[in-house]
């Protein structure tokens, strides 16, 4: 009976530690969240004034503002359709590599599996100039450049995005058995078809998890953002630094369109957080 009880006390001294090392870890992470939103909540003048952590009112203002404003709006809208569009293109993309990759004996594939890793390596800083130089003049037909487009900016997210996508995506098409696809053609059923009634809903989690990493890629970018664009395809993001004027920082309508900018974000996570675990766990064991 002792040691019953003193099994007992132990197993719940383990899982009291274990929810508070979680609850510590869920505060630090929120910690600058909610910062941001106390910080968007308050004027100018209680910003400047006396330090305090608490919400004490809400100063709709440094909301209203930037909702009211057609350059923001369109900042927002071209955040949503590159993010997304590049989220799609990237998750096609990583499918039908990832399932030549998988089934095909290609000559080299390792190596070219290894090699779409090695782009995802180097620093994108390394490619700003000779990608600027490439949308601004390389790229040109009559009065029609990359620079300052969609599409520009999601065929190069695409760039990116891709190596990881693929990376994460091999493990998971190899997890699939290849008699499945054999049946399917047996049946009489073509390439096509066996991609997306076969392969596209045994990976749906994995698919699921690459669009999410892509979107969230795409959406958070900053560099290429506020290089590679001037007026039409600006996102987001490269709107927070107009706060930075020479007259000062305007930190309330800032931290406002932070706080507004991860509303999306949130949203579409939402949407697909359930598939997150079993992406990342598809194909990790194999009998």
């Amino acid at each position: 009976m002792h040691r019953t009880n003193h099994k007992s006390l132990r197993k719940t001294l383990n899982l009291a530690g274990t929810y508070a090392v979680w609850i510590v870890l869920t505060i630090i992470t929120l910690l600058p969240i909610y910062w941001l939103f106390v910080v968007s909540a308050r004027s100018r003048i209680e910003l400047f004034g006396a330090p305090n952590f608490l919400l004490t009112g809400f100063f709709a203002e440094n909301y209203i503002e930037p909702l009211q404003d057609p350059t923001f709006q369109r900042y927002m809208l071209n955040s949503i359709f590159i993010a997304t569009s590049n989220a799609l293109l990237v998750a096609f993309l990583s499918v039908t590599a990832t399932y030549a990759l998988s089934r095909w004996r290609l000559p080299g594939k390792d190596n070219i599996f290894f090699w779409t890793i090695t782009n995802r390596m180097a620093p994108p800083a390394a490619f700003l100039l000779p990608l600027f130089l490439l949308y601004a003049r390389v790229f040109r037909i009559g009065d029609f450049t990359l620079f300052d487009t969609h599409i520009g900016l999601i065929m190069l997210y695409c760039v990116f995005n891709l190596p990881f996508a693929i990376w994460l995506m091999k493990s998971i098409m190899d997890g699939i058995p290849a008699e499945l696809d054999e049946a399917a053609l047996v049946d009489g059923a073509n390439l096509l078809s066996v991609l997306w009634f076969v392969i596209v809903p045994l990976a749906a989690p994995g698919i699921a998890v690459t669009m999410i990493l892509s979107w969230i890629f795409a959406w958070n970018e900053y560099l290429f953002a506020a290089t590679l664009t001037s007026v039409h395809a600006r996102t987001i993001t490269t709107a927070l630094a107009e706060f930075v004027t020479v007259t000062g920082t305007n930190w309330g309508q800032m931290a406002a369109v932070a706080m507004l900018a991860i509303i999306p974000a949130l949203i579409f996570l939402s949407l697909v957080q359930r598939y997150i675990v079993m992406g990342l766990t598809f194909g990790a064991v194999k009998e």
